[in-house]
């Protein structure tokens, strides 16, 4: 045996001593603070119990996909379409702005109590969503649901990372992204049935059996092991507050800038003032919080820091391919909405294979190669999609996403086994609902920048347009794309050309934040995650 392997040090194996990146290193693992009984999830979790967690993150997964189908019904019953995108910005306001806090409570309180939380709140929100009387109603209950999926999206993460040891992670961890894989593709189809066939209320009605179920497998089935009274602080209501606050605001300018105002307005300027000024007292707050809602720890640790970035970066490259790349498709190859969301939807088909395929990259080289190879190899898809010509074939971008699926489950995974077992128990709720959370701003940042991208380019095209017919305003560039047949031959062309040519510095765009999180995986992230003692011995096990 190599010396490596008898002191328990492998691609990201540490010594049995201390590290300085390892919080509590040096300690028994039964006396560290935030480890767990050493009677816990070697053995693995029961079958209802994974059935469970695999139908509460399916309840999270399948919510957009299915409500963005049936959005003509609900504005045809409700009006208010000047208002219907906020049915997906208030939800995700909710959820992302509740990660941090509801990662708090679980590792204070346990998993299973957030867990019942989350999904009994998501139940009374998607019963008020069905009995939504006007589109202010639906929106506002839209945001109750959202409070419940923020519990559920970290949770259902954590646990996985408690119930499984190291070396089966992947597993569950890819059962989740093929959940995710599933709902991209069945969620538009049974939105479209239960709209076009029952009503569009049934799309949050269905949700009651399944959050039903889901409430009574986790109730009947989750058992956590027994902590310590001792080891609970008392909870930071008031930086819960300042963070929700301050969240929701910078997130509400971020959605609202560009589309209801200009950037530069007194509107914008104002909110972003105002989001400053809250994280100013977000930082005072949690200095002097006994047990903070947002530890300082998280962006002190490298690996931790490191991770949140990347994530961060992954949320922002991620806005190309799932927002811009249905509308190139249909502006530009003049797919139907059908054509547009399979071009999309092959992405998720590569996805789970590849990470569930990682743990065999990483166990050889390491979380951190493993993951730069992933976002090099992204990059470099990215980046291809430029080159296509034009107009492109269906297949040719279809492929793009096929093979940009792949290199991202290469190194999405990875990072987040990676950095959930360089914490214990009692820090791993923070530390997952920290990366979830980067990952959600980065999301909201990538949309408002790349949309800023995109009419930048399409307006510099009309100003400096050679043919006539074509629309004088942004607003109706997408309306004229939809009658194409209208405009004369050469301005569809053109404008064509234009959507097109926005598309790919999109695409540049995410192609520079896969640059960036390679940058950050290379430079701030460690060479080996410090993974903890007892987690490398699971493994080698």
């Amino acid at each position: 045996m190599a010396a490596a392997e008898s002191t328990g040090a492998g691609p990201d194996g540490i010594p049995s001593g201390p590290a300085a990146d390892t919080p509590g290193a040096g300690v028994p693992a039964g006396n560290r603070a935030g480890a767990a009984p050493s009677a816990g999830p070697a053995a693995g979790p029961s079958a209802p119990v994974v059935a469970s967690l695999m139908l509460g993150m399916a309840l999270v997964a399948l919510d957009s996909t299915v409500v963005a189908t049936a959005v003509p019904q609900i504005v045809g019953d409700l009006g208010g379409f000047s208002v219907f995108s906020w049915l997906f910005s208030g939800y995700l306001l909710a959820v992302t702005v509740t990660l941090p806090v509801y990662g708090k409570l679980s590792d204070t309180f346990g998993r299973k109590p957030v867990l019942l939380f989350g999904i009994g709140l998501f139940l009374v929100g998607s019963l008020l969503c069905a009995a939504a009387w006007n589109m202010a109603a639906l929106i506002a209950f839209r945001i109750v649901q959202g409070l419940g999926g923020g519990a559920l999206q970290g949770t259902i993460q954590t646990l996985a990372a408690d119930l499984y040891p190291l070396r089966d992670r992947p597993r569950i961890q890819a059962r989740m992204s093929g959940v995710w894989a599933t709902s991209a593709v069945a969620g538009p189809a049974l939105g479209g049935l239960l709209a076009s066939y029952a009503h569009w209320r049934w799309i949050f009605l269905i949700n009651l059996p399944l959050a039903g179920l889901a409430l009574w497998m986790i109730a009947r089935h989750l058992t956590e092991p027994v902590r310590s009274p001792g080891r609970r602080g008392p909870v930071d209501w008031a930086g819960a507050l300042a963070v929700f606050a301050c969240g929701g605001l910078l997130l509400f300018a971020l959605v609202q800038g560009g589309v209801a105002w200009p950037w530069l307005s007194a509107p914008s300027l104002g909110l972003l003032g105002a989001s400053a000024l809250l994280a100013a007292v977000v930082v005072r707050v949690e200095r002097r919080a006994p047990e903070p809602i947002l530890p300082g720890w998280v962006w002190r640790r490298r690996t931790i820091a490191a991770v949140n970035l990347a994530m961060g970066a992954l949320g922002l490259l991620m806005v190309a391919p799932m927002v811009f790349m249905p509308t190139y498709a249909q502006s530009v190859l003049g797919l139907g909405p059908v054509g547009a969301g399979l071009v999309m939807s092959v992405m998720t088909l590569s996805w789970p294979v590849t990470a569930a395929c990682s743990q065999h990259v990483y166990r050889r080289i390491g979380f951190r190669n493993t993951a730069a190879v992933g976002i090099a190899l992204a990059a470099v898809i990215l980046f291809s999609f430029t080159l296509l010509p034009h107009p492109a074939r269906p297949w040719q971008p279809a492929l793009v996403m096929l093979l940009l699926g792949g290199a991202l489950g290469l190194f999405q995974l990875p990072l987040i086994v990676g950095v959930q077992s360089t914490v214990g128990w009692a820090e791993r709720g923070t530390t997952t609902a920290s990366v979830l959370f980067c990952r959600q701003v980065g999301q909201s940042v990538g949309a408002a920048l790349l949309a800023a991208v995109a009419n930048a380019t399409i307006a510099a095209r009309l100003a400096d347009a050679p043919v006539p017919g074509l629309p004088e305003h942004l607003d109706d560039v997408a309306k004229a794309l939809e009658r194409p047949e209208l405009l004369p031959a050469a301005a569809a062309g053109y404008l064509r050309e234009a959507v097109a040519a926005a598309v790919e510095h999109i695409f540049l765009g995410a192609t520079a934040a896969a640059v960036a999180a390679l940058l950050v995986l290379l430079l701030v992230a460690p060479r080996r995650f410090p993974v903890l003692p007892e987690l490398r011995e699971e493994q080698e096990e």
